[in-house]
């Protein structure tokens, strides 16, 4: 029996997308009847079809489909689980999942929509879902949760075969638990938020204090409220 999805494949095929180089999004030549974008990574393309709304196909650039094997893997080993996409088919260069609603929790702090203790929660138990598959819970940032009516969804596995703790989530509990409080609902200013991803990506070497680092965030923050 040929699966609805397979239908689409043909307007996949007249799709190129292209990696570019210093981690930045892909390219996207060419167009595709009934396909539309939903969001661009430095992998993939990811695009919805207007005939099979509930599906995001996964398109991978030529020189990183090493990475949509990985990830398929990875779904594969994580199975059924409330907090992940699930894994419906694959192509040559393609994933089809289960398309998640929701708004990152990066957008959430740009858009002043107030997180949940329970986001944390639900967090941690796909952290140990992940472990129990033989999974490292590795990247975890706020442009990969994402939040849908008050429950969490996980966007991004492809790192889950990594050694190591990048420590990201450890820190973003802290940051949580420590200092929400101050922003809980108010919209946080593009700039701020870019300002504070860039000083952690240029601080991640063997000096960096979490202590140190918030003590600069929050001069900045109470700086940008007064």
């Amino acid at each position: 029996m040929v699966a609805e999805w397979q239908e689409i494949i043909p307007q996949i095929n007249k799709l190129v997308i292209k990696a570019n180089p210093n981690n930045e999004p892909v390219s996207i030549d060419g167009s595709a009847d009934g396909l539309v974008l939903a969001g661009t990574g430095t992998d993939a393309a990811v695009f919805r079809s207007l005939l099979l709304p509930h599906l995001a196909f996964k398109v991978y650039a030529d020189e990183k489909c090493g990475k949509k094997a990985v990830e398929e893997y990875v779904y594969d080993r994580l199975g059924t689980s409330p907090y992940f996409s699930k894994k419906i088919g694959s192509g040559e260069n393609f994933l089809v999942l289960s398309y998640e609603e929701g708004t990152t929790l990066y957008d959430c702090l740009l858009q002043g929509i107030s997180i949940p203790l329970n986001v944390i929660n639900e967090v941690e138990e796909a952290r140990e879902h992940i472990r129990n598959q033989g999974l490292n819970p590795r990247d975890m940032h706020l442009k990969n949760i994402l939040l849908y009516e008050g429950k969490v969804k996980i966007i991004d596995v492809s790192e889950y075969i990594q050694p190591g703790n990048d420590h990201r989530w450890e820190y973003l509990r802290r940051g949580y638990e420590q200092y929400y409080r101050y922003i809980d609902g108010k919209p946080v200013p593009s700039w701020l938020a870019e300002t504070v991803r860039t000083w952690f990506n240029q601080s991640k070497d063997s000096h960096f204090t979490f202590e140190e680092f918030m003590k600069k965030v929050m001069a900045l923050t109470f700086r940008w409220k007064i």
